[in-house]
């Protein structure tokens, strides 16, 4: 049996349309649903960005990232955990390598391909394509100040916003046709992959998409399936931070533009999907699809992720699993699992035994009915702050218990209640089962970090 993974950055559970959505259009990821187990309860156990990528590499929990250090020639984003592989971990890659798998990486999300980063290890060959975000690609001429500034509100034309956004634009100047767009890229280049090694006799896949992640600029037939108007300033960045800095009707837009850019990865997923059933690789081949966190578009008054508060908009992730044989396919499990699970839980399908534990577990015979639960509660750490939640409540507090935020989910569903002052013992317990994860203690250094967003420094500063 053949496996290929797909992580799609930035992709809310509440923006598919199998996970209850009825306004957006995503129907190559719904139509894969129905073939496979929808998991409605996944959860990271560690964020952002390249924490994900970590655990998912390794099947190994890194909360709460002791032995962290920055890196030469990495933008260290004020979230411990953020770095290479650890040189003590066995990747997945690198095991099905010596299991006789060939092996292929192909990726726009540069944060793995800076200076120090190996999140190549393992893999017969892997494809880098360039110019996501601040990806250094392009140096030369500027684009225009007018080009500039139609994407930037006027309250909002900082030095460090015009920046960033002189460097995206910059990097994606050659763009002409929807194919020239990073989605289209990244499963395009995976499409051909699969034609050019017919001849493997089994493989490991990973398509690692960084869309949706913002800069949301989808192309504008995919905006307007959500927003018509035209003459309206093409906000296209995130502010991490208050949403009441932008209008109601350029929020409007930012979130059609996000909407538009789901859809667009859906379409070009599509196409890679198509091109495996035109191989006929479906009935051999275990597909795995997961995002890594979600983004709050003007919920809770914020645009941006961030540890405190960490929202349902950005933990809630999208997971399913196509098992070639049809096993659970077209049914949901509501049972908690972990993102650092998948890596055991793909070794398993295949009948790989890792030399060495991981963390993650098996969560198959959730599927087959075999237990009802492996994890009786999540906990996902971010920075200095952690996130606790079980079948009742929703905690997030710094990792010792100071600004605590509590939720009860049966009556509160959208965390818009603070309960915390008034549940001081659930609040203890939650906390907890937070420093039980952590290994008995909390590392100091994570006390260091008190008042650190946790993320990307805000862009309108």
């Amino acid at each position: 049996m053949n496996a290929v993974l797909i992580i799609i950055d930035t992709l809310r559970q509440d923006h598919v349309g199998c996970y209850g959505n009825d306004w957006i259009k995503t129907p190559n990821l719904d139509a894969l649903a129905r073939e496979s187990v929808l998991f409605t309860c996944a959860y990271p156990g560690s964020l952002p960005t390249l924490q994900v990528r970590r655990v998912l590499q390794t099947g190994c929990r890194i909360f709460p990232f002791r032995g962290h250090r920055a890196y030469k020639g990495n933008l260290f984003v004020g979230a411990p955990g953020w770095g290479p592989v650890s040189e003590e971990r066995d990747t997945i890659a690198e095991i099905l390598q010596r299991h006789g798998y060939r092996t292929a990486f192909i990726t726009d999300t540069y944060h793995q391909f800076k200076p120090s980063m190996n999140f190549h290890r393992g893999f017969d060959e892997w494809v880098w394509i360039r110019g996501q975000e601040s990806d250094p690609y392009r140096s030369g001429p500027s684009p225009s100040e007018e080009e500039i500034l139609r994407h930037i509100p006027e309250n909002l034309r900082t030095e460090n916003f015009i920046a960033f956004h002189r460097r995206y634009l910059r990097n994606v100047a050659e763009r002409r046709c929807e194919e020239d767009y990073f989605p289209a890229r990244v499963f395009r280049e995976g499409a051909r992959w699969l034609e050019r090694n017919q001849d493997a006799e089994k493989f490991f896949l990973v398509l690692d998409s960084f869309d949706p992640h913002e800069p949301w600029d989808p192309p504008a037939s995919y905006r307007r399936l959500y927003d018509e108007e035209d003459d309206v300033i093409d906000f296209m960045a995130s502010l991490y931070g208050k949403a009441d800095q932008i209008s109601e009707r350029v929020l409007k837009r930012l979130r059609a533009n996000y909407a538009g850019e789901v859809t667009l990865v859906d379409r070009w997923l599509g196409y890679f999907l198509e091109k495996m059933r035109n191989l006929g690789l479906m009935d051999d081949t275990l597909i795995a699809v997961i995002s890594d966190h979600g983004h709050c578009i003007g919920e809770h008054n914020i645009v941006g992720k961030q540890g405190h508060p960490m929202t349902r908009e950005i933990c809630d992730l999208v997971l399913m699993i196509r098992h070639p044989k049809g096993e659970g396919a077209g049914t949901t499990c509501n049972s908690f699992v972990y993102n650092f699970d998948l890596p055991a839980t793909i070794l398993a399908r295949l009948g790989i035994e890792p030399e060495n534990p991981m963390d993650g577990k098996d969560i198959w015979p959730l599927v087959l009915k075999e237990k009802e639960e492996i994890h009786d509660h999540i906990t996902c750490g971010w920075g200095p702050f952690v996130m606790v939640r079980d079948r009742r409540y929703w905690y997030n507090a710094y990792l010792w218990g100071e600004s605590a935020i509590l939720y009860d989910l049966e009556v509160d569903p959208k965390l818009e209640n603070n309960i915390a002052r008034e549940n001081p013992d659930i609040c203890q317990r939650m906390k907890e089962l937070a420093i039980a994860d952590a290994g008995g203690q909390v590392p100091e250094f994570l006390r260091k970090l008190k008042g650190k967003p946790g993320c990307t420094p805000l862009l309108t500063s």
